[in-house]
């Protein structure tokens, strides 16, 4: 069988994301709980990737704040405010944030300080309606690629989408 022309790297995170994206929809199947969602989301990306060293929800619970949510890893942030970080400018601004070096970021919030490459994602309901921002760090510089941001983008479209009727926030 003729292997895909992409480097191998590419062609096994994109594997690996979609094998965990099955997992993932086999066992948020009928689920109308949003937390209980982030919870199996948040594990099922933590535990598949060796490169995630903390992975987690910020949930939107007012139009300018964000609260931790289900996470694997080390302890996060509590709170952190739109106007304040990396996961505050994802909410702001619903657009990812990719951070090869958060060293290099002016405006990161260092919740822990082994930290050292991020990419943080917004999950949104088809009517722009903020529910939460997906955060990925990793202790590894530069951990990240193009692949980790379109397949992260991607589910929180999903996530979005079968969420956009939770009235948690």
């Amino acid at each position: 069988m003729t292997q895909p022309a992409v480097p191998p790297d590419t062609y096994a995170r994109a594997t690996a994301y979609t094998d965990v994206f099955d997992r993932i929809d086999a066992l948020l199947e009928g689920e109308t709980d949003w937390i209980a969602a982030m919870a199996t989301v948040a594990c099922e990306l933590h535990h598949t990737f060796d490169y995630y060293d903390w992975t987690g929800f910020y949930r939107a619970v007012l139009d300018d704040l964000l609260v931790v949510g289900p996470y694997q890893g080390s302890h996060g942030c509590l709170r952190i405010p739109f106007d304040r970080g990396v996961c505050g400018a994802a909410a702001r601004t619903r657009e990812t944030q990719f951070v090869p070096d958060v060293e290099e970021a002016a405006d990161h919030i260092a919740c822990s300080s082994s930290t050292r490459s991020e990419v943080v994602v917004p999950v949104t309901t088809p009517d722009g309606q903020l529910l939460a921002v997906l955060d990925i760090d990793s202790d590894t510089l530069d951990a990240f690629t193009e692949t980790d941001t379109q397949m992260l983008e991607q589910l929180a479209t999903r996530l979005g989408e079968q969420f956009a009727s939770t009235e948690q926030r």
